[in-house]
């Protein structure tokens, strides 16, 4: 029998109808919540610079406003779907509302694969995707942000198109910009550092020296980079990183037992993650198969890549040594892996919580640039860590007293703190 095709958006609707159900939600606020409030297809021509006029897909996606404006990033991914992009948008939604940020969930995408573009070629997309969506996106309505291949470069050439287009200046228009137009400082580190921040308190719950543990990355982009580096800079050691490979088309992992140096890797990196296979050899890496981060004797496995990694096939390979499962990516995990973990006693921090260091941070921008005056690097990342830690302790507290898993308490709080907006503007 052959597996169905992976649907990211089926995903986020049954964990979102599993949760619906322990609330008690009524009918039309599960419909309401459970699918997009806005979904918006485009065509994007590029003139290409042989001349050729290339024809991409676009997409942006609102989930919910009821909170406040849409937040979201900005995929360029040449397997990208309108699908993925729904179920990014409907966890931004939960994301935003277990970090309590005044903000709805939002997300945007192209297929087209920057590997192969020039930069013009890709700056001819980014404002051609701001002049098919122009009308429907803004300060006060939907923010963008960077996300998979995006870049602060791509943020400011919206940025740009859309002043252009609405003759003003409008930096909250778009997140994730360069610092000194508009970008704030700590927003490259937020995801990374905000989903450590989580495993800390988590560890420090259960009672573990942060120290004396061990971790897997899969991923070695922004957020694993900034990630390992704080986890080790708070004494952890990493034994494995995972990383696509460009030229390959598939991925590999370098494990190093006396702990992984990530300033060391990144200098055989590129700028989309990838690590040099030969020059890891000669500094003592073995390079192992892609999968083989998850099968590690590790304490902390930190899926830091793409959804559907932790899977009923994957699942069954993590070591009995885990004990905690930190996503710092979106929807890594499935609702089948979900329940292989329940059973081995892992101890789960869910994506829209881990991972939500960056739409935070992203809501510190938008804020900055509406009043026009701009943070310290650490005031940012203080302000970061006090989210992050009162939100894990919250979801942490709400898991003890109901008794369930951590994804279904972070469930509880988030949906129903967008339910009762929803109800008190009278949509239901």
């Amino acid at each position: 029998m052959t597996d169905k095709p992976f649907n990211p958006f089926k995903m986020a609707q049954q964990q979102f109808d599993s949760v619906a159900e322990k609330l008690g939600l009524d009918e039309s606020t599960r419909e309401l919540l459970r699918n997009p409030l806005r979904e918006y297809h485009f065509l994007i021509p590029v003139k290409m610079d042989d001349g050729s006029v290339k024809v991409f897909q676009g997409f942006r996606v609102q989930h919910n406003d009821a909170r406040g404006p849409c937040k979201g990033g900005t995929r360029f991914h040449p397997h990208e779907t309108a699908d993925t992009v729904k179920a990014l948008a409907t966890w931004m939604t939960w994301k935003c509302a277990v970090v309590d940020i005044p903000l709805g969930g939002g997300k945007g995408g192209v297929v087209c694969d920057p590997h192969h573009l020039s930069e013009r070629e890709q700056e001819g997309i980014c404002r051609g995707w701001i002049r098919q969506i122009a009308r429907n996106i803004g300060p006060v309505q939907d923010v963008p942000a960077p996300d998979v291949m995006t870049s602060p470069q791509h943020m400011l050439w919206m940025m740009d198109e859309y002043e252009a287009i609405h003759n003003g200046r409008y930096p909250g228009v778009i997140t994730g910009k360069p610092v000194g137009s508009g970008g704030s400082l700590g927003r490259k580190e937020a995801t990374g550092y905000g989903l450590i921040y989580t495993v800390r308190e988590a560890l420090r719950e259960m009672g573990v020296d942060i120290k004396k543990t061990t971790a897997s990355f899969q991923g070695f982009g922004n957020v694993a980079q900034f990630a390992g580096k704080l986890y080790t800079e708070y004494g952890g050691t990493i034994i494995a990183v995972s990383c696509w490979d460009q030229d390959d088309q598939t991925s590999y992992t370098f494990r190093r037992t006396s702990g992984v140096h990530v300033e060391e890797l990144l200098t055989i990196t590129n700028r989309f993650g990838g690590i040099d296979k030969e020059k890891a050899k000669n500094l003592g890496y073995e390079v192992l198969s892609g999968d083989a981060w998850i099968e590690q004797e590790v304490d902390i496995l930190l899926p830091c890549a793409l959804e559907n990694q932790i899977n009923a096939n994957t699942a069954p390979n993590i070591s009995s040594k885990v004990i905690m499962i930190g996503e710092g990516a979106n929807g890594p995990s499935t609702p089948e892996a979900d329940e292989i973990i329940k059973q081995k006693g892992i101890f789960m921090i869910p994506d829209f919580l881990a991972n939500a260091g960056g739409v935070t941070c992203s809501y510190f921008e938008q804020v900055q640039c509406n009043m026009n005056y701009f943070w310290t690097k650490d005031e940012v990342l203080s302000k970061l860590d006090t989210k992050m830690t009162e939100a894990f302790l919250q979801v942490s507290a709400m898991a003890r007293e109901k008794k369930v898993y951590m994804r279904d308490a972070a469930y509880l709080i988030s949906i129903q703190r967008v339910a009762q907006a929803c109800k008190l503007r009278g949509w239901i």
